[in-house]
Parts: structure tokens; C-alpha cells; sequence
């Protein structure tokens, strides 16, 4: 697993980081160093639960940064289809533009989450949803950046990292380096497909920085940056040397001990919907479903 090269000559993007403190994930503004042009990764939108109130607070700030800087938004990227929170996307291309975008393998989990919802033959389970489905190895830019989009499942089948300059947007496939990897049990999540994903990161050029989706610490403040040679060297689940069969045994108790995200019902229920809310119910009102013992251990 690993990578010597450098990353020297590639463009250095811009990276603003945003925490949403409630749901412990990063929002992330990446722009071209060469141009105005930028993107945002894994937005979020609040929800208080016991209410049904939503709010606007951490896209707004995303939006007012764009705006005082003067930044051409270009794309509007969702890692995978998040469990833990809702995505601000579409509230945020009302306002400033940009293609939505996911990768190809979102018609996978629409599909498992169509029926676990109900949703009826109106949702649309082949990602239409989106204005781009990235599929894997895809090239883009942003600006004069080169990106690359590169599919790694197991958290959830449709993830991607996408690698842009000299940084990669990880997603949930892998967290700073003691807290280790990301769970591997929800529908469609394999600790085996999550390795071999987590080692074809890990072959990326040592000096790659690494950029989280979520931090979840125990004894300091969180972060949310790393490099490929620091999780190699110091990743408690998946450091150099960790065996495949180690890794997926070490995973999968793991998982068993785990509650399901407080927020993964209607995350979800929203998220494969490209972060629009469920359809209307006939008072005009609109509704998320629970789903009786959907998703027990």
C-alpha cells in the first residue's frame, strides 16, 4: 500500500473548510488557485429533529463566502448518499448556480432505499435526479484544476473520492488517523469492498492530503486534514502491514456495536432525492416515513 511519488507539480486548490457541529461533518469550498472558479462538497442543511424544523445556517455561510469572494460556483458534489445528515445542494445551486453531481452507482442505493421508503414508481431510482453522475476514473475540472473521480464503495456502493490538484475528498471511506475507518453496515456496505477501497486510496502519492467528511474524537479538537503517508503509517484500523481478513473482522465487530446515525432516516429519505425533500402529502404538508425495524443489526 504504498506510494512514494509527489505531488509536487499539480495545482494546490483552495480549501475552506465548514463544520456542522450537530452532525460532526465538513462541508468543503474547493476553488482554482488559477481562477475564480470553485466547487462545494457534501453540503449540509439542519434539521431539528424533534421539531421538523429546517434551517439554512452552515450553506448560507458557504454562500456568503462564495459571494464576497466573487467565485464562479461550478460544481456541486455529494461523495455518496449520507446517512448522518441532509444535503444543502440544491438550496445552494438556487442561489449561486452549479451542476449537481454524485457518483454513477447512486441508481444502486435508490433502488435498496426506494423500497425501504415506499416511495412509489414517481421516484426515480436511475439518478436523474442529479445534472452529472460521475462514473469511475472520470476526469473533470474546475477551472484550470484537474480532477478525478475514482469509486470507492463499502461505506455505501455508490461512494467516490474525488482526487482534485493535490488533494482527495474522501467521504466516509476513511477518518483521521486514530479514529480509524468508517462503518461498513448499512444496506449495500461490505468491510471487504471497504479495504480493498481504502488500499486503492492509500496508493495515491504520499503527500496527497486527505480531507474528511466527519471527525468524531475522543480526546482533542477535531480536524479534518491528513495526508495518505500519515494514515499509512498511523491509522489504527488499516496502517501499513494490517491484513485484509484483520481489517473485515476488526470492522465488522465494530459495527455490531453500533446505533444507527440519529439523523439517518430522513438524511436518507432526502439525499437520494438529490437533497430535495419527499413529495407533498395531500394537506399540502410534507412528511418523512419511518420504517419499522428496517435497519436492526
Amino acid at each position: 500500500m504504498n506510494q512514494t511519488s509527489s505531488n509536487t507539480e499539480m495545482l494546490k486548490p483552495e480549501v475552506s473548510a465548514f463544520f456542522d457541529k450537530q452532525t460532526a461533518t465538513f462541508s468543503y469550498v474547493v476553488k482554482d488557485q488559477m481562477s475564480p472558479a470553485c466547487a462545494v462538497i457534501d453540503s449540509v442543511m439542519e434539521l431539528d429533529y424533534p421539531s421538523g424544523t429546517i434551517t439554512f445556517k452552515g450553506a448560507d455561510a458557504i454562500i456568503a463566502h462564495i459571494k464576497d469572494r466573487n467565485l464562479d460556483l461550478q460544481w456541486l458534489i455529494e461523495t455518496h448518499v449520507h446517512a448522518d445528515h441532509l444535503s444543502a445542494a440544491p438550496y445552494i445551486q438556487e442561489q449561486l448556480g452549479g451542476k449537481l453531481a454524485i457518483g454513477d452507482k447512486i441508481n444502486i442505493v435508490q433502488e435498496v432505499f426506494g423500497k425501504i421508503f415506499n416511495a412509489g414508481t414517481e421516484f426515480a431510482r436511475d439518478g436523474s435526479q442529479f445534472y452529472h453522475l460521475f462514473t469511475d476514473g472520470e476526469e473533470y475540472n474546475i477551472g484550470k484544476l484537474k480532477c478525478k473521480a475514482i469509486h470507492t464503495p463499502g461505506h455505501t456502493p455508490a461512494c467516490m473520492t474525488h482526487v482534485i490538484g493535490d488533494a482527495a475528498f474522501v467521504g466516509d471511506t476513511i477518518f483521521m488517523p486514530d479514529v480509524g475507518t468508517a462503518r461498513a453496515d448499512f444496506p449495500g456496505g461490505n468491510a471487504r469492498t471497504l479495504f480493498k477501497s481504502i488500499k486503492a486510496l492509500m496508493s495515491l502519492p504520499a503527500d496527497t492530503r486527505l480531507f474528511m467528511c466527519h471527525d468524531y474524537p475522543e480526546n482533542r479538537a477535531v480536524e479534518y486534514l491528513t495526508t495518505v503517508a500519515d494514515e499509512l503509517k498511523n491509522n489504527i484500523h488499516v496502517h501499513e502491514g494490517v491484513a485484509e481478513d484483520e481489517f473485515v473482522k476488526r470492522r465488522e465487530a465494530r459495527d455490531a456495536t453500533l446505533a444507527m446515525p440519529n439523523l439517518i432516516l430522513p438524511s436518507l429519505q432526502v439525499n437520494m432525492r438529490a437533497g430535495h425533500m419527499p413529495p407533498k402529502d395531500d394537506n399540502g404538508m410534507v412528511y418523512f416515513r419511518i420504517p419499522v425495524n428496517a435497519f436492526k443489526h
